[in-house]
């Protein structure tokens, strides 16, 4: 180090050596689990942290885990169990009041000591299948956050290198899956004494100043890129808004949101005033652990997308400085204890689309047409003939709008998910299940533009024996916008199909229902919006989506004034004609 700085080679080196600590502790986590929602779906985060709780690196997880665990870690010094953390201690957490993104994210946390000195954490999260809540798997109908199964409040499950052997035997007994839930929480412990053990031979290699001094180096960096990307948006204030189908119980009030973002020179405030109270579900988001994370989320993705920057940005704390959020407290952004708050997802998916649409009009080279914007969280369970629980956890894909230079992406999870799907032979050889279905939605088409909308999954899944099925989703009555020109896209839907091919629509959301031997849920993505003008779609592109069953005939002639022969080849004749009346 040269007055106090550290050189640009070793800068580099440990920038590198960080990140390959936060990956390989990623990579440890998931290929050691055996739940399908960490080992395949990789819904997971993991990284190191100073004493400060900032985030020194994380891993490329789920983008809803990136950022959050600096909450966990703010929640965890206000109730660490004995006020003082030990060498060997292993902490399990997951409070939403003391800054769990939600309670199903389990976090471990092991403390870096160095030289008999406490010098950093090393941190993971990873959504567990059961913990013992209201209903297997998913809650949505609860009255409040001690409905949501086994709360954790910075307790050590490792004291000093003991195990807990009373905490251990509580966490079996009181999970649907136990064996899988135990053996989750065994890889993520050995995931995050791994980074604790790598961040050890760091330090001895470079020594703690010169580490915390890169470590403070990148931070930095971090946030001056941060801010130079927010200092190019002209300052104002911009505004978009939407609403959610409900809250899973009162299925007549939609909830609003409402997005202002306030740009302020080199730094920005994400302002939900006016978004709906808290509701009496667990249709309730986070503050800490999930609100603000996905904000951190938006910017990221709209500032500092790889493909539109020369270098990729060390993924750090200093990304998240220039960002400030607001959420009236005992709103749905931001409930006030004990509301519960499991099923937060969506909201944070919707209220990220509403940024991307509020700085539309001065980011257009940056931002999409509406999004799904949505997930689809499924809980399937039964019990088998041994009396033991089964419990499935499916995350489903939706669609992205058009873009500034391309179509939106077709069957992708999208803005705060980053889920791998669970592969359907999978599923057919340990659960009861069958996949009837899994391909792109044909019947609707996604919007229209210069650049059209995405596609959105259609997937059926079908019980071999009696169960029940819970689902969070959105996005049925709201529909994703056209941006600059472009089309509407198209919403969700979610049907019960019997077993002679009868359908029962039901709702975005709903709480452990009964299906029979043969029974299956379907689900239908929304379709993104269009993004430009559709008659400015070059007309073999249109031909292209009509061979290929992404629309049809007529609406190729409709929605694009585009003529094609019942022999499947382009009238440019006629388009031309049809497009220039269609612009008259």
């Amino acid at each position: 180090m040269e007055n106090g700085r550290v050189d640009p080679v070793t800068l580099q080196v440990i920038s590198g050596a960080l990140h390959t600590i936060a990956e390989e502790m990623g990579h440890v986590l998931y290929r050691m689990s055996f739940s399908s929602i960490i080992r395949e779906s990789q819904d997971i985060g993991a990284g190191l942290f100073d004493l400060e709780f900032n985030t020194l690196t994380e891993s490329e997880g789920s983008p809803l885990h990136i950022g959050s665990i600096p909450a966990y870690l703010r929640g965890i010094s206000r109730c660490l169990q004995g006020g003082k953390w030990e060498e060997g201690d292993v902490v399990i957490h997951n409070h939403p009041y003391y800054g769990s993104s939600h309670s199903p994210d389990l976090c471990i946390v092991v403390p870096v000591f160095w030289r008999g000195e406490l010098v950093a954490f090393a941190a993971n999260t990873a959504h567990h299948v059961d913990i013992g809540a209201a209903t297997p798997g998913l809650i949505i109908d609860i009255p409040d956050v001690f409905a949501e199964g086994m709360l954790f409040a910075g307790v050590k499950l490792y004291e000093r290198g003991r195990r807990n052997d009373g905490l251990w035997q509580f966490i079996g007994y009181n999970s649907r899956t136990a064996r899988q839930t135990k053996d989750d929480i065994d890889a993520q412990i050995a995931s995050a004494q791994l980074g604790a053990r790598r961040m050890q031979e760091l330090l001895e290699e470079y020594g703690r100043d010169t580490v915390f001094g890169a470590a403070n180096q990148l931070m930095d960096y971090t946030e001056t890129m941060m801010r130079n990307r927010i200092a190019e948006i002209p300052d104002g204030d911009y505004y978009a808004e939407g609403f959610l189908d409900d809250d899973g119980l009162n299925r007549d009030k939609p909830l609003p949101i409402k997005v202002c973002v306030k740009v302020r020179g080199d730094a920005v405030e994400v302002d939900l005033t006016g978004s709906a109270d808290q509701v009496p579900t667990g249709f309730n988001v986070p503050f800490e652990g999930s609100t603000k994370p996905a904000c951190y989320c938006a910017f990221r993705a709209l500032l500092t997308d790889t493909a539109l920057m020369d270098v990729k940005l060390p993924p750090n704390e200093g990304s998240f400085r220039p960002i400030s959020v607001t959420a009236p407290e005992g709103s749905i952004f931001n409930p006030i204890f004990p509301a519960a708050a499991e099923a937060r997802f969506t909201q944070c998916n919707r209220m990220i689309d509403l940024i991307i649409k509020a700085l539309s009009p001065v980011l257009p080279e940056r931002v999409t047409a509406g999004n799904s914007a949505t997930l689809s969280f499924a809980a399937y369970s039964g019990i088998r003939s041994s009396g033991d629980y089964w419990v499935f956890l499916e995350v489903n894909e939706g669609a992205y709008g058009g873009r500034p230079a391309s179509d939106g992406p077709d069957s992708i999870d999208n803005l705060m998910a980053n889920t791998r799907n669970n592969p359907i032979e999978d599923l057919g050889m340990h659960l009861p299940m069958v996949c009837d279905r899994y391909e792109l939605r044909d019947d609707v088409a996604p919007g229209a533009g210069r650049y059209r909308g995405g596609i959105g999954v259609v997937k059926t899944q079908r019980l071999l024996e009696g169960g029940t099925v819970t689902h969070e989703s959105e996005r049925h009555q709201d529909v994703p916008w056209g941006a600059f020109g472009g089309h509407e896209g198209q919403v969700g839907k979610v049907e019960i199909v019997a077993p002679d091919g009868s359908v029962t629509p039901m709702p975005a959301k709903f709480s452990s229902v009964a299906l029979k031997a043969g029974e299956a849920m379907a689900y239908y993505a929304p379709c993104g919006g269009g993004y430009g003008d559709p008659l400015e779609r070059p007309a073999p592109q249109v031909l292209d989506d009509v061979l290929d069953d992404f629309c049809t005939i007529e609406h190729a002639r409709d929605a694009y004034g585009v003529v094609i022969t019942s022999g499947m080849t382009l009238d440019l004749a006629a388009t031309e004609a049809l497009r220039a009346k269609l612009r008259r």
